[in-house]
């Protein structure tokens, strides 16, 4: 049998997967990128279980190309969210590691409520 902390644990894994491979290569500018930000999360936050998500780009990597847009990739990717599945609470990332824009689980709850990162 799944416990509902391991079903938090893979839904934050997919929903993360998910949204690195929907986005990575969307246009992008400085100029565009706090609407971008707002339509990741907007979008997202739709899904089942999730409660939270806070998306940022790093915008020192928008080198703008010769049409004056960059290029989303997953290294200007700066994302946290939360996800809920009954009493089980778990909280993921999409953080740089180096050169590396690496998924990692933060932290899993099995409490009634939902601790501060």
């Amino acid at each position: 049998m799944i416990t509902d902390r391991e079903r938090a644990a893979f839904e934050a894994g997919i929903k993360l997967g998910a949204l690195y491979h929907q986005w990575v290569g969307v246009p992008v500018s400085r100029e565009s990128a706090s609407s971008l930000e707002k339509a990741i999360e907007n979008a997202h936050i739709q899904q089942p279980y999730m409660t939270d998500i806070a998306v940022r780009l790093d915008r020192e990597l928008m080198i703008p190309n010769s049409f004056g847009y960059s290029e989303l990739s997953g290294l200007m990717l700066d994302v946290e969210l939360t996800v809920r599945v009954n009493e089980a609470s778990c909280h993921a990332c999409i953080a740089r590691e180096g050169e590396y824009p690496m998924m990692r689980i933060e932290w899993i709850d099995e409490d009634t409520e939902i601790p501060n990162p």
